[in-house]
């Protein structure tokens, strides 16, 4: 049964209809074979771009859909029930359009971000690199301004969509001046000296490609700097907040994925005459994994909703990002446990809904830094 949302417009049932409908006819079939076949699904996110939904949360003018967070977020949870990398790429996307869109001048905005949200490109997001994860203020990807433009030079780490974005937002060292000498650069995919290393060797989420970028000499228009320079740690760590509701809602549709999987196979199971969700043991544990699966959609659900009454929401979003992804971890782990032996295979998806979860747990600011930036938030 689909999901009981309680939606605020009309459009945005209508919305979430076609969004559903997407998810079961055009993706949901797909995705074992690509995940094993390790192939990325471009044509997939041409057909969310021919359907609007690659800048849901952007302004009509720039050619967005004016949609609330809260809406576009479980439009990710729906695609993410279907097709994790589907879903993680559509963040990761919106979160690349992200500074320019609140932090770029009219006339940036005017000139790049109808083409980014319109559903023909597909972008990247440029912050991490091989020894700054977490320590973010750490990164030494260098960007030297030379007359009208700037020569980047550097390596950067766990890039998804890495060598088929065709814009990267970029975070850059333009001075040495600590947190504050990091701006952010809007970076064509094809720019000269800008090359992609070997897709990384993952355990889940095999069809969304992961590299190194490198960048060598690599020229960037000086009008493709986005807000001052100097800024660039602040407009990263703004993006990440709305970066992480979006990974908390595919989280839970993973994990509304792997409940809905545990369930529907119990009640074909029988075992001593009866379907085993008739078991007390069983039913207990199906209980917590729903339980855990409403409990981390209602806090993004909390976080989204903030951010669109323009409410602070900086620790609504560390809170969801924890809450669902554990939960992910948690309740895939157990629907592998459900469907037993038969969990261990790949003739079901059980087991990749639970590989999945645990970059989950990871990217966009591990948990443990979640807790760290949740407990700042006390104090």
């Amino acid at each position: 049964m689909p999901v009981q949302r309680l939606l605020p417009t009309s459009e945005a049932t209508d919305l979430l209809a076609l969004t559903r409908e997407i998810a079961r006819d055009e993706l949901a079939g797909r995705a074992a074979g690509d995940e094993v076949a390790e192939k990325f699904p471009r044509d997939a996110f041409r057909l969310l771009g021919e359907s609007g939904f690659l800048g849901l949360p952007y302004a009509e003018e720039h050619g967005g859909g004016a949609q609330p967070y809260e809406v576009y977020l479980q439009v990710l949870e729906e695609l993410s029930s279907a097709w994790m990398t589907v879903g993680v790429g559509l963040s990761v996307h919106t979160m690349s359009c992200f500074p320019l869109a609140h932090f770029g001048t009219d006339e940036q905005r005017s000139r790049w971000l109808p083409d980014m949200l319109g559903g023909d490109l597909l972008g990247g997001y440029a912050l991490s690199e091989p020894h700054a994860g977490s320590d973010a203020a750490s990164l030494s990807t260098r960007a030297v301004r030379q007359d009208d433009e700037y020569g980047i030079t550097g390596a950067k780490a766990w890039i998804t969509h890495g060598g088929v974005a065709d814009f990267y937002t970029l975070m850059a060292r333009t001075s040495d001046d600590g947190p504050r000498g990091i701006s952010c650069f809007l970076v064509d995919g094809s720019t000269a000296g800008l090359s992609a290393g070997p897709p990384e060797h993952k355990m889940g989420l095999t069809g969304s490609p992961t590299t190194p970028l490198y960048f060598e000499d690599a020229r960037v228009p000086a009008e493709r700097l986005v807000g001052e320079e100097g800024d660039g740690l602040k407009i990263a760590l703004a993006a990440l907040d709305s970066g992480r509701l979006g990974i908390a809602a595919c989280a839970v549709g993973l994990a509304q994925a792997a409940l809905d999987l545990a369930v529907d196979y119990a009640k074909q199971r029988t075992q001593f005459g009866r379907p085993i969700i008739e078991f007390q043991g069983l039913e207990f544990l199906l209980a917590d994994m729903a339980a855990a699966v409403q409990s981390a959609r209602a806090s993004y659900l909390d976080g989204a909703r903030r951010r669109d009454a323009g409410m602070p929401f900086g620790q609504q979003a560390s809170v969801a990002k924890l809450v669902a992804t554990d939960a992910a971890m948690k309740v895939t782990t157990d629907a592998v446990q459900v469907l037993g032996g038969a969990g261990y295979t790949r003739d079901f998806p059980a087991e990749r809904y639970m590989r999945e979860a645990k970059v989950l747990q990871i990217f966009e600011g591990t948990n443990q830094i979640q807790r760290m930036l949740i407990a700042r938030g006390l104090k």
